[in-house]
């Protein structure tokens, strides 16, 4: 069966805000000093299928930058843009029925766009492993991340160790939302739970039926707006239909509520980039555990996270902060309320100010 690519870019990456704006989002930064976030995705899975068959699904405001970004490593005409943000169902059920009208059934692979992964050669591994059960089963196969040590920000996967596929996969049991530090510890200890990445792996055929099974809203109006995909008018009945559909999640949709699930895990050194505070998983810390970019003099600082993109930032007795310079914003918190910084986007939106959004 065909493989296709499908990548979800219409996040606007608000806890790495001041750096990550609407326009400008967190997938579309080079990040790790290489190249943008999704320019190392799409480099990542480019050996399984030819670009034709990749597709990104973003927020029509950064369909230009995404073209400007991504350059000649995918067909424009499979960039498709969301009028309206409508959580990852939609934007997941979207591609399908794109790549059903356009090709026909085959295998769907699902990532997000801003993930870091150190070993590109073990994540392509795991990946043909997952590709391999959703050819040979009727399965929506995710890919779990067998956890380092008790993450409070990461979801997790309970799987039935005793349910072994070929050695490769097992079944789902539960997805857990983000859990306190004890309930974390005790899940990594329990060798039972994997983090729960977000990628996924199944028939295109699979997921849409379980569209029209799980999330029978969703999938009436992208039925719908299949019928005029590749016409003339699937622009204008985009922003008619699009914004009507329920905004739901995958997870919850679909993952949380079939029985059909199961879970490859793997450990390639994948971290979802999610906020400030782990970006020492990207960048080297010095002596004192400090995470320093750009121009910084750190004066008995220890384990700080340090990020100019204009400007000179120097810091003297500090410890456990995140610092951040713009060019028209700066930033500073605690590095325990890392995930908070989203926080802040929520009430520059309540005052309406949009140059800083």
């Amino acid at each position: 069966m065909n493989i296709y690519n499908v990548i979800i870019a219409g996040g606007g990456g608000t806890r790495f805000w001041p750096l990550s704006r609407q326009e400008h989002p967190k997938q579309l930064l080079n990040l790790s000093g290489e190249d943008a976030l999704i320019n190392e995705t799409i480099k990542r899975i480019s050996s399984l299928s030819n670009k034709e068959k990749l597709f990104v699904v973003t927020n029509e405001k950064q369909v230009e930058l995404l073209k400007e970004t991504v350059g000649d490593m995918c067909e424009y005409t499979n960039i498709l843009s969301e009028p309206s943000a409508r959580n990852t169902s939609a934007a997941i059920g979207y591609a399908a029925f794109h790549i059903m009208k356009k090709h026909g059934d085959g295998i769907m692979c699902v990532y997000p766009a801003d993930h870091y992964i150190k070993n590109d050669v073990e994540f392509n591994n795991i990946l043909k492993k997952a590709i391999k059960v959703a050819q040979e089963n009727e399965k929506l196969v995710t890919i779990g991340i067998t956890p380092t040590f008790p993450s409070t920000g990461y979801g997790y996967i309970n799987f039935d160790k005793s349910s072994e596929y070929k050695d490769i996969a097992y079944s789902v049991v539960e997805f857990v939302e983000k859990p306190n530090y004890g309930k974390a510890k005790s899940y990594v200890n329990s060798g039972k739970y994997v983090w729960n990445s977000g990628m996924f792996v199944w028939k295109v055929s699979k997921i849409l039926e379980d569209f029209k099974r799980y999330l029978p809203k969703v999938y009436d109006n992208l039925e719908k707006l299949s019928e005029f995909i590749g016409t003339d008018k699937e622009q204008e009945k985009l922003q008619q239909i699009y914004p009507t559909i329920p905004s739901i999640s995958i997870d919850y949709g679909v993952m949380e509520r079939s029985n059909d699930v199961v879970v490859v895990p793997g450990d390639f050194g994948w971290n979802d980039v999610g906020s400030w505070d782990v970006l020492g998983a990207i960048y080297p810390t010095d002596a004192e555990g400090n995470t320093k970019r750009g121009e910084t003099i750190a004066i008995d600082t220890k384990d700080c996270i340090v990020y100019s993109e204009d400007k000179l930032i120097a810091t003297v007795g500090v410890e456990d902060l995140i610092v951040v310079s713009t060019e028209d914003a700066i930033m500073v918190c605690r590095k325990d309320k890392a995930q908070d910084v989203k926080k802040i986007v929520d009430k520059l939106k309540e005052k309406d100010s949009k140059k800083y959004l």
